[in-house]
């Protein structure tokens, strides 16, 4: 469910999902498949082709209010610039699992349709602070009975560890991108549920910058995390004893076995994006 390594290896791995109908949609690496609906506001950023009709997850992403889907900037940006030129349409959806490629089923599948996608004015991955964040809005009770995630205050992680609130400090990661790397026998390859399910994984504190948060997703350490497909989704860390969504998964090493960088939301760059769409704390 997560991240590219990088911007342009999610743009390769969404290009040749596109064309070569062999999506690099997968889901949390090292994982477990979510069982009993627990994590019901995190959702998949679909794309419909319009020639069959297929749709393709591309990304993950989060209710943050009840018609704001919040994802990554380099996921809308796509979507906006090469996906749409070509005939796609876009959709959130909140099932799971999702059907996509030959598997497609329209009658089984609630896809939401979007009334704005977003793209934060500020996103540029050259930068120090990427902005890397955008919003899919929906229809107005188009997610009745789903409790939007919360939203950190101003500065939260800073807070937490001036405190050495991070000694222990576990991190959750959902999303819908691939799972887990197999090596042996051949070129390692990830593998790709289809339908695929909304999984979440556990990963421990690594580091903190400006912009980011660096989560540990190594195996050997008992980690989990996120891969191809994960952009955009959630990275929940529960403060005084509420899950609250402090960052979203943008990028990460390429075999998705170390680290895990994900966009904060409590600095003032990505308050003041959001501020535009959803009350803040």
């Amino acid at each position: 469910m997560r991240r590219n390594s990088c911007l342009l290896a999610l743009v390769l791995g969404i290009v040749a999902m596109v064309l070569v109908l062999t999506p690099a949609t997968l889901a949390i690496v090292y994982g477990f498949i979510e069982q009993n609906n627990e994590f019901s506001n995190a959702g998949a950023f679909v794309v419909q082709r319009q020639s069959d009709g297929r749709i393709f997850p591309i990304c993950s992403g989060t209710l943050i209010a009840p018609t704001v889907f919040l994802t990554a900037a380099h996921c809308t940006a796509f979507f906006t610039d090469v996906l749409a030129p070509l005939g796609f349409t876009a959709f959130v959806s909140l099932d799971s699992p999702i059907p996509f490629g030959s598997q497609t089923d329209l009658k089984k599948t609630k896809l939401i349709a979007l009334t704005d996608i977003v793209t934060n004015p500020n996103f540029n991955p050259s930068q120090s602070d990427s902005g890397d964040i955008g919003v899919l809005i929906l229809p107005t009770r188009s997610t009745r009975g789903i409790t939007p995630a919360a939203l950190p205050t101003l500065e939260l992680l800073d807070q937490l560890a001036a405190q050495d609130g991070f000694h222990g400090a576990i991190f959750t990661a959902v999303g819908y991108g691939v799972q887990n790397r197999v090596v042996g026998g051949g070129v390692p390859f990830f593998t790709d549920a289809n339908p695929v399910p909304r999984m979440f994984a556990f990963s421990s504190f690594n580091a903190l910058n400006p912009g980011y948060l660096r989560l540990s997703q190594n195996t050997s350490t008992g980690d989990g995390g996120t891969c191809f497909g994960d952009s955009g989704g959630p990275n929940f860390f529960d403060v005084d004893g509420r899950r609250t969504l402090v960052a979203t998964t943008v990028t990460g090493d390429a075999v998705c076995r170390a680290t895990n960088v994900v966009y904060r939301l409590d600095t003032a760059a990505a308050r003041e994006f959001l501020g535009q769409f959803v009350t803040l704390p």
